[in-house]
């Protein structure tokens, strides 16, 4: 299989409700599509899902647009590939940018699985028809609209409900949301923002008494020790989000024992093929796994669901409705939940068609390249 032309689609969305976590509040999102075109006709798509600030990850959507028109698509339009999987070798000589690489490694696991005219949920060794979903909430200016949003997602047949929380909003709004739900499945995420120092820990192990599914990456990246000291005094699970880049990284944290749940993000891993990868190291290690997400449309989201129908995405995975956050999506049909479930598409590909004219009108930029040998003997 070659690709003969790659085209990128630089979009932006509104979400319906702004989402405020640790550092940042945004009110819209900005990905950058890839579309692969083959050298037999067919189309597989992929989505940079980065952030535009570098809050989250150093990776933003300004250098994820540099690094895919610079690097990444004159390295995929001059090889020959026979199974996504190789994809990563074609990039290895690029450092990070695990963003960009995963928007490409994506596009063409869609790709090889829509020629081949099977899902690709199938192409990457699922074996669930549908999945759980889990919603995360953003911090809210009071305690009473948390509990208003929270009630929503309830409401909508979500139950599990993951929220953000910072040093000073963390205890009392953990203990208010548990106090209302009191069956909910309840999780925090607090984007590295707690530092290793002893008021910190207590904080966190104060949480203990709200009977929490997991509290997601408490400390920095880097923390690991940090995170082995937590885990060891706290019976709640620690789950490691932004520390595990790759699977050298995993590794390290198994043997350090800082945490017992990983969520696996394609995105940040740089791509399907490494979060694959990472399932199967973590559920040997006996760590379940879940799928997060970056607020993806509809192209990301329906690759996060395809990779949460693999046998160790045994906990709720953060793949929503795309009607949770925006208006309209990019993807027809739109993916949908019902009463907290997704189903795993049976289509090929990614089981869903791109609207191109939708894109085209909420597009602010466009890059195109061709390989012209390759068109030229498909011609």
């Amino acid at each position: 299989m070659k690709i003969t032309h790659v085209t990128l689609h630089r979009v932006r969305l509104p979400l319906i409700h702004s989402f405020q976590t640790s550092s940042h509040r945004k009110n819209h999102l900005e990905h950058i599509l890839v579309e692969l075109t083959g050298d037999d006709g067919v189309a597989g798509w992929g989505e940079i899902a980065c952030p535009s600030d570098p809050f989250y990850a150093p990776d933003t959507v300004e250098t994820s647009w540099l690094i895919a028109t610079r690097y990444l698509v004159p390295a995929l339009l001059d090889e020959e590939i026979a199974h996504p999987r190789e994809v990563p070798a074609l990039f290895r000589r690029v450092r990070g940018h695990r963003f960009a690489v995963a928007g490409f490694d994506a596009a063409v696991w869609a790709l090889w699985a829509r020629s081949r005219g099977i899902p690709l949920a199938q192409a990457l060794g699922g074996t669930r028809a549908t999945v759980t979903a889990g919603v995360s909430l953003g911090i809210e200016p009071t305690i009473d609209d948390l509990l208003e949003q929270v009630s929503r997602q309830v409401e909508a047949g979500y139950r599990r409900v993951k929220l953000k929380i910072a040093p000073g909003w963390d205890r009392e709004p953990v203990a208010a949301v548990r106090a209302a739900f009191p069956e909910l499945t309840l999780q925090v995420d607090a984007n590295g923002a707690y530092l290793d120092e002893p008021a910190h820990h207590e904080a966190l192990r104060g949480l203990d008494r709200y009977g929490l599914a997991m509290i997601e990456q408490p400390f920095a990246p880097r923390a690991l020790l940090a995170s082995a000291a937590l885990q060891a005094a706290t019976d709640t699970a620690v789950c490691l989000d932004e520390s595990i880049d790759t699977l050298d990284d995993l590794r390290t944290a198994i043997a350090l024992k800082a945490g017992r749940i990983l969520n696996i993000k394609a995105s940040r891993m740089g791509g399907l093929t490494p979060a694959v990868a990472a399932h199967d190291v973590a559920r040997d290690a006996g760590w379940p796994v879940w799928c997060g997400g970056m607020h993806e449309f509809g192209v990301g989201r329906l690759a996060n669901v395809a990779l949460s129908s693999l046998p160790g995405f045994t906990l709720p995975s953060d793949v929503s409705g795309s009607d949770k956050y925006y208006a309209r999506d990019l993807v027809v049909p739109p993916v949908s939940a019902d009463a907290g479930v997704v189903a795993v598409p049976a289509g090929p590909g990614l089981g869903a068609r791109v609207d191109e004219e939708f894109v085209a009108g909420c597009r602010t930029e466009v890059f195109t390249s061709s390989n012209p040998a390759a068109v030229a003997a498909a011609g």
